[in-house]
């Protein structure tokens, strides 16, 4: 999908309070730009980190920029986690993603206490579809999640280990950003439980899936399927 533009190119100060960067732009100036972003954002917001930002389109938000991406090592890593799930959707829509072609979509289905990203629906077929945006790397070329200790990525484990069990076809499906990645596997050091869920619940019928993006400045796609290793 396309990303806004234009895009302000920018040196990353320092990140606080959870959803605000300080960011010096070519000219100098510093502003304060939204980061629409819950986890650590361990190996991405370190200062000095090269940047692309947005000018808000709103004239009464308070913040007038929004962190876009961040350049990590050779390559552009998208933070943004509000645009994952439209990145994953416009897959979907596409074809782009192996076994899941030709199915309707309905996002933010609720099911138990959760609501899944994605119902797909095709004949008598049904899939529900939890996705989770990857942009920490545990070793040189292995992609991991979380980057943080997640309770709810956590419940969202159990409830497909559910909806597996009361027959739909339940599928994770973790979105790579780091272009360096070659596979993935859970961040057991972070988060011991996750991944322990996560071998429980594939164990169990969920259907495991990693996919790198590929990202410019100008847009952001999925891109290859890379092995989950567990």
């Amino acid at each position: 999908m396309k990303l806004p533009a234009p895009l302000l190119e920018g040196v990353l100060l320092r990140r606080y309070k959870r959803f605000l960067t300080d960011i010096e732009l070519a000219d100098g100036t510093v502003v304060t730009a939204h980061t629409p972003n819950t986890g650590s954002m361990k190996q991405c917001a370190l200062p000095g980190h090269q940047v692309l930002i947005s000018p808000a389109e709103n004239p009464k938000r308070k913040l007038k920029y929004t962190l876009e991406l961040i350049r990590v090592g050779e390559t552009w890593v998208d933070t943004h986690t509000q645009r994952t799930n439209r990145v994953v959707e416009e897959a979907l829509r596409s074809g782009w993603i192996d076994g899941l072609c030709g199915y309707s979509l309905t996002p933010e289905f609720r099911f138990g206490e959760s609501r899944i990203d994605f119902l797909l629906e095709k004949a008598d077929q049904r899939v529900l579809l939890e996705v989770k945006n990857v942009t920490l790397l545990c070793g040189e070329t292995t992609a991991c999640f979380p980057d943080a200790v997640t309770a709810r990525g956590q419940r969202h484990l159990r409830e497909l280990l559910a909806a597996r069990q009361q027959g739909y076809q339940a599928v994770i499906f973790f979105l790579v950003q780091r272009g360096e990645a070659t596979e993935f596997s859970p961040a057991d050091e972070i988060d011991p439980e996750y991944g322990r869920l996560l071998r429980e619940v594939v164990a169990g019928g969920v259907e495991a899936l990693a996919y790198k993006t590929v990202v410019s400045p100008m847009a952001n796609r999925v891109g290859k399927q890379i092995p989950v290793v567990l």
